[in-house]
């Protein structure tokens, strides 16, 4: 358990359940599509192996041909290791990825193909050798003491190990030793990455300055909040709400449509909280039930806790932030055992559902991976080998070689490939716009309703074999059935005032006087 030192929290009150409206009205950003990049992955300007940002400002044409709408960026700061959630300077760039003037060119590049940028802002940690953590390891009396949590042997000894493992760590030991320090310091995550002290003023007030500048002074659109319901114990959630509250009320002052997502692990009850201080949260449990729904056949994604969770979203306030997989967990592709059919309908799943979907880099190849972290964290494939200047070779290719993953230059010529999949699910998904904010109405196991501004018609079948469906009226002339292909997806839309049935993978219209239709 996370203990403070007991000071008086200068907080915004965290009492009301219905506090969405005290943040910002201003949602721009539900109908946005996100795409996940580990710059150290992505492309590499100048040859040392590593990606960096002039490499990943080469690509941002890419981006736009995907048609993405927002980057997030893994973290840029100066870090001792390769994945750099562990921060030594919040202000600066690593060096392998460039300068400041690098990001900033980016940044501008960016902005130009109307893409957005959010910042992954890691804040409930810091790195070991940061200055702060430096200065605090020298005794109580230093003033950068406070900084961190730091507790006598004696207070803590029968919690220095935790007692089960989490979600998002697998660090067994959270009270760690300095040197012939009497105290020993709080660090959730791992030894070398200390926590730090929310119940501090001043640690409070650094990491507003730090969100400011990068708002102001550099001019990114947002944050995805690492490790945002880490700050304080589970029986201090309501003290994190209302820190999360008041640092997106400081960050709209500045930038007023910034968008903020927090990465909280947990069912319903806890997210709901966070809710109350961030507008926007990661539905982690949709991944999982997508990949459970692939291998059982049955559509858990709509169903139970993650129906629970997607209604706390029906606010118009927040954003729902849909994903398969990220940066921690085994990639989409090896989930479903490298079968391109399930992968296609995974995305078909993710696409027709509410919120704003995120898309972690390759996963549009169907890069593959599985932990150590190392190897879902692979180089993004550009070409064969050899025949594409800005592939990155700091991590061998393991799971992702040609013979395994199609590079993109391949999968560009071949028009069933996921890549063209991913494209025209993102162009359909941009022409529906009840998709971005829409309420979703489960109709039956295989099949549900989204509305909005208009109404949208989708069934998946998730069985080897085709299954005979219901198509509603007004999507039929009359209610019809049809059989639909296994692993596949109908879409039923109206353009003006005419209403269409489209099957995909295969990205054709269905018309059900056929004969064979029904």
């Amino acid at each position: 358990m996370k203990r403070y030192i007991p000071l008086i929290l200068l907080l915004v009150s965290c009492t009301s359940k219905n506090s969405h409206s005290e943040l910002s009205t201003m949602n721009t950003w539900s109908d946005k599509i996100f795409y996940e990049i580990f710059v150290q992955s992505f492309a590499d300007s100048n040859g040392d192996g590593i990606g960096d940002l002039p490499g990943l400002t080469q690509r941002l044409d890419y981006l736009a041909e995907l048609g993405i709408d927002a980057i997030w960026l893994m973290p840029v700061h100066p870090s001792p290791s390769y994945h750099k959630y562990d921060v030594v300077d919040y202000y600066g760039i690593h060096p392998d990825y460039g300068t400041m003037e690098d990001f900033k060119e980016f940044l501008h590049q960016a902005h130009q193909r109307g893409l957005k940028v959010i910042l992954d802002l890691v804040v409930n940690h810091t790195s070991h050798l940061h200055p702060w953590f430096i200065e605090s390891q020298k005794g109580p009396d230093n003033p950068y003491r406070e900084y961190y949590i730091w507790r006598d042997l004696e207070e803590v000894k029968d919690e220095i190990s935790k007692k089960e493992l989490t979600t998002d760590s697998d660090n067994l030991t959270q009270w760690h030793q300095s040197g012939d320090d009497p105290e020993r310091y709080y660090g959730f995550f791992w030894h070398e990455m200390p926590d730090l002290n929310f119940d501090s003023p001043k640690v409070r007030e650094e990491v507003f300055k730090i969100g400011e500048f990068w708002l102001r002074e550099v001019g990114v659109d947002g944050f995805r909040l690492d490790a945002a319901g880490h700050l304080y114990p589970d029986d201090r959630a309501e003290d994190a709400h209302a820190f999360w509250r008041e640092f997106t009320q400081r960050m709209q002052a500045i930038k007023p449509d910034v968008y903020i997502v927090g990465e909280v692990w947990g069912e319903s009850e806890k997210l709901g909280g966070y809710l109350q201080g961030l507008p926007s949260l990661f539905h982690f449990s949709l991944g999982e039930e997508v990949i459970r729904s692939l291998k059982e056949g049955q559509p858990y994604y709509d169903r139970g806790e993650s129906q629970a969770i997607r209604q706390l979203f029906d606010s118009p306030d927040v954003t729902e932030a849909t994903l398969l997989s990220n940066h921690d967990q085994n990639r989409i592709m090896s989930e479903v055992d490298g079968d391109i059919a399930r992968a296609k309908l995974a995305a078909n799943i993710l696409f027709t559902l509410p919120g704003a979907p995120f898309i972690y880099y390759g996963e549009e190849l169907g890069m593959k991976g599985k932990k150590p972290d190392e190897r879902i964290r692979e180089p993004f494939v550009w070409d064969e080998e050899g025949k594409d200047p800005l592939q990155c070779t700091w991590e061998p290719l393991i799971y992702n070689q040609t013979d395994s993953t199609p590079p993109l230059a391949m999968q560009r010529l071949e028009g069933h490939s996921l890549w063209n999949h991913y494209r025209l699910l993102i162009a359909l998904r941009k022409s529906l716009k009840s998709m971005h904010k829409g309420k979703l109405e489960v109709l039956n196991d295989y099949s549900y309703l989204i509305k909005g501004e208009d109404t949208i018609f989708i069934a998946h079948n998730l069985d080897n074999t085709q299954r005979k469906i219901i198509i509603p009226e007004p999507f039929a002339r009359k209610e019809e059935a049809f059989l639909l292909p296994a692993l596949s997806t109908v879409v039923g839309y109206e353009i003006g005032g005419s209403f269409y049935l489209k099957l995909l993978p295969d990205w054709v219209y269905i018309d059900l006087n056929e004969e064979g239709s029904n």
